[in-house]
């Protein structure tokens, strides 16, 4: 698991999100072996974990750019602003 946790360091969310759809679309396919499926699965939990903390820090980081009200986060809704021609 150690190794596991270095390489996830390494990688970009984008990488990691891509490696666990292939991950998922090996295991839909049910062709591997017991071993293979439970090695493929603790990988997954693992980039799981880690893109979920990716996102936790990029939501930490968007309140921290938006400052406080009232001792807590002030948050905005994403808005995109797409002129019609």
């Amino acid at each position: 698991m150690k190794d596991l946790n270095n390489n996830l360091n390494e990688r970009s969310y984008e990488e990691a999100i891509n490696r666990l759809e292939e991950i998922v679309r090996r295991l839909e396919e049910g062709e591997l072996s017991l071993e293979e499926s439970l090695n493929l699965f603790e990988e997954g939990i693992g980039l799981t974990k880690y893109c979920s903390g990716k996102l936790d820090a990029a939501e930490g980081k968007l309140e921290l750019l938006l400052g406080f009200d009232n001792n807590e986060p002030k948050t905005e809704n994403f808005r995109v602003n797409i002129e019609e021609e």
